[in-house]
């Protein structure tokens, strides 16, 4: 139940980024009467038919500045946690094994064998 609902907000959260412009569109054509007569740069000349179309335009190109900076942010955050991650792991074997050496609840230890160069028998039939 709880992994749907995470699921759904996530879902949302990505959609509602990259519906910038229809929350734009949205908004200007709920509230158009109200924009063309009190925020349209173009309110005192009838005559040009804007009824806001200005104030539109205005706010989508703020929307896709916002979504563009939010992109880069993005890509640079996301290029900062690669380098910080690699920068974080470095593989020192030697270091690594006396670390697990160290530890008391980590019990593994090479079995013991003798690592002398083994001889072949000597030969038991005469060489002619």
């Amino acid at each position: 139940m709880i992994n749907r609902i995470i699921a759904i907000c996530l879902l949302i959260a990505m959609t509602g980024s990259s519906l910038s412009r229809f929350f734009v569109y949205a908004g200007f054509e709920m509230n158009q009467k109200y924009i063309a007569s009190a925020l349209c740069e173009n309110r005192n000349r009838p005559e040009m038919h804007c009824n806001g179309k200005c104030y539109l335009m205005k706010k989508l190109k703020q929307a896709e500045e916002k979504e563009k900076r939010q992109e880069e942010n993005n890509f640079k955050k996301g290029l900062h946690e690669i380098v910080s991650v690699h920068e974080t792991f470095s593989f020192d074997p030697i270091s690594s094994l006396l670390e697990k050496k160290k530890h008391r609840d980590i019990c593994f230890d090479l079995p013991n064998r003798s690592f002398e160069i083994l001889h072949p028998p000597p030969a038991s039939f005469p060489l002619s």
